[in-house]
């Protein structure tokens, strides 16, 4: 019987182990950011072809609480820094899949001037694909941009160095649609 009892402490011990250095499955996030972290869901954004560093610092914001989200929080909270690293390094090792819509002709230029003269571009990048800790927006979910725009204009949406808030509360209502729509179609 202890012998049993030692060999059962032994075997769970060993899975206790195996499951704390286990490895987060990026195919988990699938269900919500699509197949290989390229969403099919207007309201989830898209994590293929992010930034590696992007993507760790929201979930290392989302497990410390300083973003919150329903379904991301709780999700991010049991991750370790080294999982959280492996997630980075999977989506941004992931090609990001063409938009399903290109904008109009008169979209694509409205869009530019405005992701111009709001200095989208200055941060995002010339092609607004993201560097470092600074998203793609490029391709991304038309009515996710729009909501994280609003959320920025209202001061709502978590914002580490006050950068966006303070660039999107110049925006204008018709702007965020237009911004949207054109980043949204863009490659």
């Amino acid at each position: 019987m202890r012998s049993r009892a030692a060999l059962a402490a032994v075997v769970l011990g060993v899975f206790a182990v195996g499951a704390a250095h286990a490895e987060v499955d990026p195919q988990l996030c699938f269900a919500c950011h699509g197949p290989n972290g390229n969403s099919a869901n207007p309201a989830v954004p898209s994590l293929a072809g992010q930034p590696a560093q992007f993507i760790t610092t929201q979930l290392i914001m989302f497990r410390e609480k300083r973003r919150t989200d329903p379904l991301m929080s709780p999700i991010a909270a049991p991750l370790t820094n080294p999982e959280i690293s492996a997630l980075g390094k999977f989506f941004a090792g992931q090609q990001h899949a063409a938009p399903a819509k290109k904008p109009a002709e008169n979209v694509l230029a409205a869009g530019r001037k405005l992701a111009e003269d709001y200095n989208c571009v200055v941060c995002h990048g010339a092609a607004l694909k993201g560097q470092q800790h600074i998203p793609r927006l490029a391709g991304q979910q038309v009515e996710y941009l729009r909501t994280q725009l609003r959320g920025f204009m209202a001061g709502t949406r978590f914002d580490m160095d006050g950068n966006m808030t303070s660039a999107a509360q110049r925006l204008k209502p018709a702007d965020v649609d237009l911004l949207a729509e054109y980043i949204s179609g863009l490659e």
